[in-house]
């Protein structure tokens, strides 16, 4: 593996430098509005898998699998053939046109029986939010240096948990009021703001970013639609990512699915399932901007994303042996009286697995894509970040039923996400090392 060297800023004490203010300003409203404009539809498609249960999951996630398949060699070829500055906006334009689409699907009740609107919607939700997020690091991991992103990296992902925070609490407030189909028009509009972000972003990087001296930093990357696919093969870092992201799949999937059956034990109507479900995504993201703002701003700077890996992964062990050893995992173990009430081992997993995840591994994990050369950064993190994480819900999904039928139940289930995480903290820690010791080889041949 290649490793970039880009001009930046020491790593300083995780302070926004001079001259990076503008950029971070837009950067953190770019982000809310993504994952704002996801969580404020996300709840519509939790409620409609909660319906027909978890043992369907594979069915929805194959067909996610199969479209994010379609669409990752799509989008390496837009990135081999438009210049930045092109290929992003269109990105967006493309999912605010889709969501716009989807509105007489919800305003005309024969159009598509309640379950085929359920099923197209779940995956293209899922496709939604696997390309939008993706696309916005592949963003930041292009306009960034390594330096500037374990600075600016855990404030940038605070926009995006508050933007996780506002969405569900948008539905929630809205859903009663205004039905579900206005939503998608304020996921639309949340969408049309982060593009504006990314033009502006984009001019302030050609005149002051810190890749601008390098050759070609923004134009098309070259090469064939196939790159992004080969790469999980046969680049090592990449490889090792791919590794990494389906252990942690192992991790949400499992949980998510447990909750899923949990949901629908529990709530017996789409209204209650709905305001449930965005409830959940509060208190997770709550605990996310907290993690944020604390440990991931001061750790991230000062040791590295490979510590940040690791100890998301033993504070997941930790929830999950609860599960394990818990007598009744769907029975409340306390409560939170202020948004979900009781509180089950099963959803409690959950939440802290999922608020660490983004609070703590996925800035860790996308900073390590700013030393790759471009046609990784565009390729190699989308094929992960989509196609990789799909096929992984698809193959634990899939496994959950065969495992169900053999007897293993709750208990098991979260015995399995602990091995998950166990290795998760391995690899984490040996991609660190390798892209931090293939750097410095780096920087001591340029001297």
């Amino acid at each position: 593996m290649q490793v970039e060297q880009a001009p930046g800023t020491a790593s300083g004490e995780g302070r926004v430098h001079q001259g990076e203010w503008r950029a971070v300003a837009i950067s953190f409203v770019y982000f809310f509005c993504v994952l704002a404009a996801y969580y404020v539809i996300r709840p519509v498609r939790e409620q409609l898998s909660a319906a027909v249960g978890s043992t369907q999951l594979p069915w929805f996630y194959g067909a996610t699998f199969i479209a994010t398949l379609v669409l990752t060699p799509a989008f390496a070829a837009l990135a081999s053939r438009w210049p930045r500055r092109k290929l992003v906006p269109v990105v967006y334009l493309f999912f605010i046109a889709c969501l716009l689409a989807f509105i007489p699907a919800f305003t005309n009740v024969g159009l598509l029986s309640p379950r085929v609107l359920g099923m197209v919607f779940f995956v293209w939700v899922s496709v939604f939010n696997l390309i939008v997020v993706s696309v916005f690091w592949i963003f930041m991991s292009d306009i960034w240096s390594l330096d500037q992103s374990k600075r600016l990296f855990p404030i940038i992902a605070v926009a995006g948990t508050l933007g996780a925070l506002a969405g569900p609490a948008l539905t929630r407030s809205l859903v009663n009021v205004i039905g579900v189909a206005p939503l998608l028009v304020v996921s639309a509009s949340l969408l049309c703001i982060a593009t504006v972000c990314v033009v502006l972003l984009g001019r302030w990087a050609r005149v002051h970013g810190a890749r601008r001296h390098e050759a070609g930093h923004e134009d098309a990357v070259g090469g064939g639609m196939w790159d992004g696919l080969k790469q999980i093969f046969t680049d090592p870092f990449i490889r090792g990512m791919a590794v990494l992201l389906l252990l942690a799949d192992g991790i949400g999937t499992v949980n998510y699915a447990l909750m899923v059956d949990y949901s629908g034990a529990t709530f017996v109507d789409a209204a209650a399932r709905t305001r449930f479900h965005a409830d959940v995504d509060l208190v997770g993201n709550l605990l996310t901007v907290i993690v944020q703002l604390t440990l991931t701003r001061w750790l991230l700077p000062r040791k590295g994303p490979g510590i940040l890996i690791m100890l998301w992964a033993l504070i997941s062990i930790a929830v999950l042996l609860v599960v394990v050893f818990s007598h009744d995992p769907h029975a409340p173990l306390f409560t939170l009286p202020v948004l979900v009430g009781p509180l089950a081992p099963t959803v409690m997993a959950l939440i802290v697995s999922r608020g660490l995840a983004y609070g703590m591994a996925e800035p860790a994990r996308h900073s390590l894509y700013t030393r790759v050369p471009r046609n990784v950064r565009y390729k190699g993190q989308d094929a992960v970040d989509t196609a990789v994480w799909r096929f992984g819900d698809v193959a634990i999904a899939t496994g959950m039923n065969g495992l169900r039928s053999l007897g293993v139940a709750v208990g098991g289930f979260a015995a399995i996400s602990a091995v998950a995480a166990f290795l998760a903290a391995g690899i984490g820690w040996r991609l660190w090392k390798r892209v931090e010791n293939v750097g410095e080889a780096a920087a001591v041949s340029r001297r």
